[in-house]
């Protein structure tokens, strides 16, 4: 008995033996099947990753069944990515509002859209459609999208809306391009401070050596030198500095005494760096001179007149306004430098006119500036606006004439010039500023709209529908317009009931949608309707469209679900304004 417990127990010590190496490497092995069954798992339940899409590579969210991303992605570790601003479903848009149209004829619309100068509202729905978080349309890849969206933004000086991207976008095609805009937008506007905050963009996605220069006067300029230092020897480390750059930043940092009096207009950076190393910065800009540039001498206040009878120099600095390089308001006043006889002020009427054009301008505006009644004032201001047209510099002009023809304002201007100064005092206190009358005699006048002006609670708004629609019943004469209907199919698609007798169906029928409208609604290109739209409304805003194109644009828009688009249509084009 003892002989044969002790064969068990040393069969048992032997078994022990051989597989204890055997049951560690089992354990390993245990973890290393517990890794590749999660792996398995992903691969084998698709419902957990296939509806995952990065933003921006930002954020993932996790979209609903009937989102579909329309590229095949053969690698399974890539997410597909849309870039944007806003969120889509913001103006009733989706991620796939895209998917349905083709990339030539975004391309070909867009081009059409650039060439126009778009009212405040076509504007507003184009950044709308165009920065909603999306795929790209069929054909497009996501560098050439992205690209568009960057373009707009940049194109359109829209500063604030490039500095949510980025915020919003952690990597993405021409990230670099976007954080150089807003470092040279500041630099420009002489606002070094605020530029160095933009720094903060500048990530280990971005190698490019403007920016590192940047970043590396940023820490000069907020005193962090020996952070500077360190950074400037890895970029010469790198063969990414220059000769320009050390000499200036040694300089900057105390290295060496005294710095190059060179004026290096390579770009802005370098630009600055001359103007604030360079003692009594002197620079005579030219026709050669870049936007920019020109920008921040206008900002730093260095553009100097020496000789006020320069009129090389003055004409130079009257086109560089014109082509909005120089505040307008620099030239005025150098006009009011201009030295002239006190008898060429007192005959400046009959004088001006065979002066040189430059000249002529200084002396009538000198002689607006010194007549004491409104009609001698209008006259002359008129008098000069015929001299800026001459030289083709009505830009640098528009502006001052519309300020101060306000000023004097229109009930003091001479019947002969009230109509031409109403056409140019220009829209800055848009339609949208001005109080709503409303008329309950005029349908689409009446207190109805306050749902879409005031938001007025829906319960409220059917009391007025009733009793405004039964008012106008009674009024036989009544006719009942394209802005009414619009209104009618507004109210019906937000959930009101219109009264029985109202017959829309016989009053629809004389306006007719453009087929080729209807049929972007047939294919469910929602986004594309909307570029359209903002194509046909272009430089006006909705008020000032003939009430059929108002009807049909609402009409669609309702059809396409795009309430939030078709509510800022309604908002200006329905009221009455006072």
């Amino acid at each position: 008995m003892i002989l044969k417990s002790f064969k068990n127990l040393l069969g048992l010590l032997i078994v022990t033996i051989l597989f204890t190496p055997l049951n560690s490497e089992e354990k390993i092995d245990i973890w290393k099947n517990d890794n590749k069954k999660v792996e398995d798992n992903k691969r084998l339940d698709p419902s957990k990753e296939k509806n995952k899409i990065s933003i921006g590579n930002a954020l993932s969210v996790n979209t609903d069944d009937n989102i579909k991303i329309e590229e095949n992605i053969t690698d399974k570790s890539q997410e597909a990515k849309v870039f944007g601003v806003y969120d889509p479903e913001k103006f009733n848009f989706n991620l796939n509002m895209w998917s349905s149209t083709k990339a030539e004829d975004v391309r070909a619309s867009l081009k059409r859209i650039n060439k126009i100068k778009l009212s405040n509202t076509s504007k507003e729905i184009l950044e709308n459609v165009l920065l909603s978080f999306s795929y790209p349309p069929q054909g497009m890849q996501e560098k050439e999208f992205v690209k568009l969206k960057m373009d707009w933004m940049m194109n359109n000086n829209r500063p604030d809306l490039i500095e949510n991207f980025l915020k919003q976008n952690k990597e993405f095609h021409g990230k670099q391009k976007a954080v150089q805009y807003l470092v040279d937008m500041n630099i420009a506007q002489a606002n070094i401070k605020e530029g160095c905050k933009k720094v903060e963009f500048i990530d280990s996605t971005i190698k490019d050596a403007y920016l590192e220069k940047f970043k590396i006067y940023c820490l000069v300029f907020n005193n962090k030198k020996s952070q500077a230092q360190l950074l400037l020897d890895l970029l010469r480390e790198q063969n990414q500095s220059d000769k320009f750059f050390d000499d200036k930043i040694n300089f900057l940092l105390g290295i060496s005494n005294k710095s190059s009096d060179k004026t290096n207009e390579k770009n802005l950076l370098n630009f600055y760096l001359s103007s604030v190393t360079i003692k009594d910065f002197n620079y005579t800009p030219s026709k050669k001179t870049k936007k920019e540039i020109w920008q921040y001498l206008n900002a730093a206040n260095l553009i100097k007149l020496d000789d006020i009878n320069d009129k090389q120099k003055i004409k130079d600095l009257e086109i560089a306004a014109n082509i909005n390089q120089v505040d307008e308001r620099i030239i005025f006043d150098i006009y009011k430098q201009v030295p002239f006889k006190l008898n060429t002020l007192i005959n400046a009427k009959n004088i001006y006119q065979t002066l040189d054009t430059t000249e002529a301008r200084s002396l009538i505006y000198q002689k607006f500036l010194l007549s004491e009644n409104y009609a001698s004032k209008v006259e002359y201001l008129f008098f000069l606006e015929d001299l800026f047209k001459k030289d083709n510099l009505l830009n640098v002009y528009s502006k001052i004439l519309s300020d101060n023809l306000k000023e004097i304002g229109l009930e003091n201007i001479p019947e002969n010039y009230k109509e031409v100064a109403e056409n140019r005092i220009s829209s800055f206190d848009t339609i949208n500023f001005k109080r709503v009358k409303y008329n309950d005699k005029i349908l689409h006048q009446s207190k109805i709209i306050k749902f879409y002006l005031e938001n007025v609670e829906q319960r409220k708004i059917q009391k007025d529908i009733d009793k405004i629609f039964k008012r106008i019943n009674k009024n036989k004469k009544y006719f009942y317009s394209a802005k009414d209907l619009a209104l009618v199919d507004a109210l019906e698609k937000d959930g009101f009931k219109i009264p029985d007798n109202f017959n829309k169906k016989e009053l629809v029928k004389k306006y007719e949608v453009p087929k080729n409208l209807l049929q972007l609604i047939e294919k469910k290109q929602n986004a594309f309707l909307a570029l359209k739209i903002v194509e046909i409304i272009g430089e006006d805003e909705p008020y000032q469209l003939d009430p059929e194109t108002i009807y049909f644009i609402t009409n669609l828009l309702n059809e396409m679900n795009l309430i939030q688009i078709r509510n800022k249509v309604l908002i200006s084009a329905l009221p009455q304004r006072v």
